[in-house]
């Protein structure tokens, strides 16, 4: 609700490299729907592997793991739940197929935030879709002690500030007061600050940014994972929202922090799904030589594997390496670093 109490004062001076960086997501957003007409299949395939990506990717935020194989049984179906972890991956499953499936967009409201809330509790014990009842607070453990970083409003306050939040949103945006992608940040900020719900609020502040982007117009949520791709930079997520939160109690914090950090983050996920399109579109012959052109033609000089495994869905981690070994060896390219964190360059660019 703060960020959108003074609309000039938080949405002015915005910064000036982050104007393009909205126009060139502006013109991937313009070309989606040419991908979708000629490439249904494919885009098919790519928003399977998204699904399963924000859901583990999500989860794992927050600490909530399961292993790949029971994870693949969880997407798939509802098997005979183990433990805890599992229930809450279900649930986040559950709440990512509603937002997908929904075929118009209707205006955020608090009852939607409680009911994708309910959704992802749904499996553990009913607690789900309410309202926090108690003070909670953001806390790390990165020193190895229990650090406050923030402590939001009381409970007291939290439904107020909630349905404030919201109707300034929409309000926002019937008057288009900032670029979309701005006035989402700025949802996502308040929405955090506030922390409505006694547990799930990073969850649920992800889901609604999905939604949000989706009724925005930015298909791209669809297709990759943006889930996946916040937390490959958990730390930078992390402190963006940290940078933008503070004083937000006074009303004198800055949005752009974490704004930057989602444009950014929205950026590359478009370029994730160009070069997939791209490599799925112009790429024939068996898995190997996809693999092979995709590295020489279409990837950037310098890149990881898991860049490879994003643009070539379906194609597995094996051949990958198999395909990466034959042009190290070949002298095509050469390695920096070990396992996943290692660095592939193509040489001669």
């Amino acid at each position: 609700m703060r960020s959108f109490v003074d609309p000039e004062g938080t949405f002015g001076g915005q910064p000036p490299r982050l104007g393009a960086e909205l126009a060139r997501i502006d013109t991937g957003r313009g070309r989606e729907a040419l991908f979708a007409d000629q490439l249904p299949e494919l885009l098919l395939t790519l928003s399977e592997n998204a699904r399963i990506a924000s859901i583990t990717a999500s989860n794992a935020i927050e600490n909530v793991t399961v292993p790949k194989e029971r994870a693949q049984r969880i997407v798939e179906g509802n098997p005979r739940f183990r433990n805890r972890n599992e229930k809450e991956f279900a649930g986040y499953r559950d709440a990512i197929d509603y937002i997908m499936r929904l075929e118009t967009y209707e205006p955020l409201s608090v009852p939607f935030m409680l009911h994708l809330h309910r959704l992802l509790f749904q499996h553990v014990d009913g607690r789900g879709g309410h309202l926090k009842i108690a003070p909670n607070q953001i806390v790390s453990y990165e020193t190895g002690r229990h650090d406050v970083v923030f402590t939001p409003p009381d409970e007291h306050e939290s439904p107020v500030l909630l349905g404030e939040l919201v109707e300034r949103y929409l309000d926002a945006r019937r008057d288009e007061q900032a670029h979309p992608l701005v006035l989402i940040s700025a949802l996502i900020v308040d929405l955090l600050a506030i922390h409505p719900v006694a547990d799930g609020n990073g969850r649920l502040a992800r889901l609604i940014t999905t939604y949000e982007l989706l009724g925005a117009g930015y298909g791209v949520a669809r297709y990759v994972s943006i889930e996946q791709r916040i937390f490959e930079t958990k730390n930078a997520y992390y402190q963006s929202l940290y940078e933008s939160q503070r004083r937000w109690r006074e009303g004198e914090h800055t949005i752009w922090p974490w704004t930057t950090f989602l444009v950014r983050t929205l950026g590359g996920a478009y370029d994730d799904f160009e070069q997939r399109v791209t490599a799925g579109a112009t790429s024939s012959g068996s898995k190997q030589d996809r693999v092979r052109d995709h590295i020489l033609s279409h990837a950037p000089a310098e890149f990881r594997t898991r860049d490879v495994h994003r643009a070539l869905p379906g194609i597995s981690a094996a051949t990958i390496r198999l395909v990466l070994k034959e042009l190290r060896d070949a002298g095509e390219i050469s390695s920096h670093g070990i396992g996943a964190g290692a660095r592939w360059r193509i040489h001669g660019r």
